[in-house]
């Protein structure tokens, strides 16, 4: 009697395991073509700062969801936001040694590519409008260019960034009010010399460490667009928005080179395609966004200091911005000024 238990057990035990063979042959024939041949499915880890709430990451939602629909399914594009992979830098370069794949990047490329600088200048553009035609011009192909050839990845769409504003614990209208204050920037040196030039006490640090750092008063202030300022719960620890808009940019969304090169030719064809696309819902987003995030700072407590003396800034921060500078981007810096 034992002996037919443990047999009918076991006939249980191998028909279960059946079951779970074929289930799992089923999900293999989904990865299959309308020929029946098997597709191998490629992943792209895609990591950046920005957390779930703001416009890079909705965008970056659209672009994987138009990759995986134009490639049916043989490239996933993984989104880490929030820092999950590691800072700007921390990313750019685990795409080079090839542990990651994608990131959202602008100025900091100056690092590799001196010509990246030109991306977050201070006082280089007028307004968004001059700022479109630079991109899209041939400047923004000469900057895109060396990024690919020097930073080892390609610049896919672009993300328009609204002003750079400080913030603070206090009114800052004038030179005076700044003067010693601890203010965080990014690992930019050009950044870093012109607020030392208008006589703040910058310090480099990691977007992701810029709350903490705040809440425990290891700095006072820190400097970035309305977007940022409100994705990153800073009005939780800052009173004030100072708007000096002492720097308009933008950033690329860029994927490895060899990444993308390693892609066939029909994959790599939809990646460009879906970049183009999401290229224009990009764009709509920025132009509801930046207004949005101002109010919505508002009424989340902070105040909005307009009457900066922002050409009083300016001359103080233009003469070190330019000592910054190589003949070659001083050149570029001139040539963005003439865009009419």
């Amino acid at each position: 009697m034992k002996v037919r238990v443990k047999v009918i057990s076991l006939i249980l035990v191998l028909a279960l395991v059946l079951i779970s063979i074929t289930a799992c042959s089923g999900g293999k024939k989904g990865q299959e073509n309308n020929a029946g041949q098997k597709q191998e499915t490629i992943e792209w880890k895609f990591g950046y700062l920005a957390n779930e709430e703001h416009i890079w990451h909705k965008t970056a939602q659209e672009f994987a969801r138009l990759v995986n629909e134009k490639t049916n399914g043989r490239l996933v594009i993984k989104l880490y936001p929030n820092e999950q992979l590691g800072s700007e830098m921390d990313v750019l370069n685990m795409i080079r040694d090839g542990s990651a794949d994608m990131t959202i990047s602008g100025e900091s490329m100056q690092n590799w590519a001196p010509k990246a600088a030109l991306m977050a200048v201070p006082y280089a553009f007028r307004d968004i409008n001059h700022m479109k035609k630079v991109i899209e011009g041939e400047i923004g192909k000469e900057i895109s260019q060396e990024i690919m050839d020097k930073v080892g990845v390609t610049p896919l769409y672009y993300h328009l960034r609204a002003p750079r504003n400080l913030t603070s614990n206090k009114p800052i209208r004038n030179l005076s009010d700044l003067k010693g204050l601890k203010l965080r920037v990014p690992n930019v040196p050009v950044f870093v010399e012109a607020w030392k030039a208008a006589g703040a006490s910058p310090q480099v640090m990691a977007f992701s460490e810029v709350f903490t750092a705040l809440q425990q008063n290891v700095i006072e202030a820190q400097e970035n667009p309305y977007d940022l300022i409100l994705s990153g719960g800073l009005y939780e620890v800052q009173k004030y928005v100072n708007e000096t808009e002492h720097v308009i940019g933008w950033v690329y969304v860029v994927v490895g080179n060899k990444q993308l090169n390693s892609l066939p030719e029909d994959m790599r064809k939809a990646v460009l395609e879906a970049a183009k696309e999401v290229q224009v819902y990009a764009n709509q987003l920025f132009e509801k966004d930046t207004e949005a995030c101002k109010q919505k700072l508002i009424e989340k407590g902070m105040t909005i200091i307009s009457d900066v003396n922002k050409e009083e800034f300016k001359n103080a921060m233009v003469p070190a911005v330019l000592k910054m500078l190589n003949d070659e981007q001083k050149a570029l810096y001139q040539k963005i000024l003439e865009v009419q």
